[in-house]
């Protein structure tokens, strides 16, 4: 198993991420992806740390992680933030679906009626609802950068994007492809104390591309 943690600005809440990765997983391999950070140089945290010289944007820092997560031949990929948004202690939940039900690609499902900005629980609600729409299946979660899935879906599975569009196209593409997707519920944390880099009006624009590429499902339905 491989985790991939894409990191910007994150060197106060990196080490305990890591380490409490580490502590819940001891045998998984640890990819940290310094997406052009300027607080650290995040030495000796990671089993393999790779560096952009410059911010690229989450989607390219997850891109990079998940193609060396294959090379390192994975048989399960998880991805998760690096701001303490995501409790690691949660993961043995999250790849559960896929050792017992045969699942591809597993969300962290965060509850919208916990602590969840409101401008955010009005947009994590309507990508949820078209990602049901488009894909023909239940997804409560379309926003969640907290996923585990197979090996075949990290190779078969290639969106555009490089920012946070990226994950919308990553799911999208993944529930167009078939690939079975599955959900679980997980806190819903907001009170780490790091800045959030989701630029509202950019990113918000660029999600909605996102979805404008399946246009035809969201009016028809999946077929």
């Amino acid at each position: 198993m491989v985790v991939v943690i894409p990191a910007f600005q994150a060197a106060a809440t990196l080490g305990g991420v890591v380490s409490r990765t580490r502590a819940t997983l001891p045998g998984a391999s640890i990819v940290v992806v310094n997406d052009g950070s300027t607080d650290g140089s995040y030495a000796d945290l990671a089993d393999t740390l790779l560096t952009h010289e410059q911010n690229l944007g989450k989607g390219a820092a997850l891109r990079r992680g998940i193609v060396a997560a294959v090379t390192q031949e994975a048989a399960i990929v998880v991805t998760l933030d690096a701001d303490g948004q995501h409790r690691p202690e949660e993961i043995p939940r999250l790849i559960r679906p896929i050792v017992d039900t045969r699942a591809d690609l597993v969300l962290g499902a965060r509850d919208r009626n916990g602590p969840m900005p409101i401008p955010r629980r009005f947009t994590n609600w309507l990508s949820a609802r078209l990602a049901t729409r488009i894909g023909g299946q239940r997804v409560p979660d379309a926003q969640t950068g907290f996923r585990a899935f197979t090996r075949a879906v990290a190779e078969q599975v290639q969106p555009v994007g490089e920012r946070y569009e990226y994950e919308a196209n990553f799911l999208l593409d993944a529930l167009r492809a078939g690939f079975r997707v599955a959900s679980v519920e997980v806190p819903t944390i907001y009170d780490h104390g790091a800045r959030s880099h989701f630029r509202l009006w950019s990113d918000t624009w660029r999600m909605a591309r996102a979805f404008a590429r399946h246009a035809g499902r969201i009016v028809a339905g999946a077929a």
